[in-house]
């Protein structure tokens, strides 16, 4: 029977680099208490609460993020009235899954499309209203893109000079796709810059980062 059980559990955690949550082995009949013998025996290890990797699949670059996602039910509830994934990636975590600036794996921070509460360590939701085009699926994660996390950040009252070396990786690594898109994004956050659009906002943080772009 377990190596039946361990090829169930393969195949769930095949698109899910390596990992499964507890949730996900119930709905295909492996209790809780099987798994703590897996566990136990060294077929399966738990890296999070309700989350496991099976033994031998290697840690994903992106671990810290895959986890909480995979605890807050980022692959199983339903997707928000507007299309886009229940939990989505966001704020400095978005830049680290991009690759873009220097952050510290802090605050793993996500959005949510209704409020919701999570006793997980060092994990923040946020209620955002999100549209498709405000997301992208980075090595099979939903997150902001790179222009929505950029105004993510400014959001947050982040460190011009973080934004702005965020903003320049972006470009040399050609994940900054729209200037238009970066304006966009900014246009409800204008106002309390201090600057007279979105565009007025993108074009003085494009220009800190020596970035020139033409507005498609």
């Amino acid at each position: 029977m377990s190596g039946k059980t361990i090829a169930r559990l393969g195949d769930l955690a095949t698109e899910q680099w390596g990992m499964f949550t507890t949730a996900q082995a119930s709905a295909v009949g492996i209790s809780r208490k099987t798994l703590s013998g897996l566990a136990a025996s060294g077929g399966i290890l738990r890296v999070g609460q309700g989350v496991y990797r099976m033994a031998g699949a290697p840690e994903p670059e992106l671990e810290h993020l895959y986890i909480p996602w995979l605890s807050l039910g980022g692959a199983t509830l339903p997707s928000a009235p507007a299309g886009t994934p229940a939990v989505v990636v966001a704020g400095e975590s978005a830049a680290i899954a991009h690759g873009i600036g220097d952050w510290y794996p802090g605050i793993r921070d996500f959005i949510v499309p209704t409020r919701r509460t999570t006793r997980l360590e060092a994990v923040r939701l946020r209620v955002r209203a999100l549209e498709p085009m405000d997301v992208m699926y980075v090595d099979g994660l939903p997150t902001l893109t790179v222009e929505r996390t950029i105004a993510d950040l400014v959001e947050q009252w982040t460190d011009q000079s973080l934004v702005v070396n965020a903003l320049a990786d972006a470009r040399e690594r050609g994940k900054l796709v729209s200037a238009r898109r970066l304006a966009t994004s900014l246009e409800p956050l204008a106002r309390a810059r201090n600057a007279g659009s979105g565009s007025e906002l993108a074009d003085e943080l494009l220009e800190l980062s020596h970035i020139a772009m033409v507005r498609p």
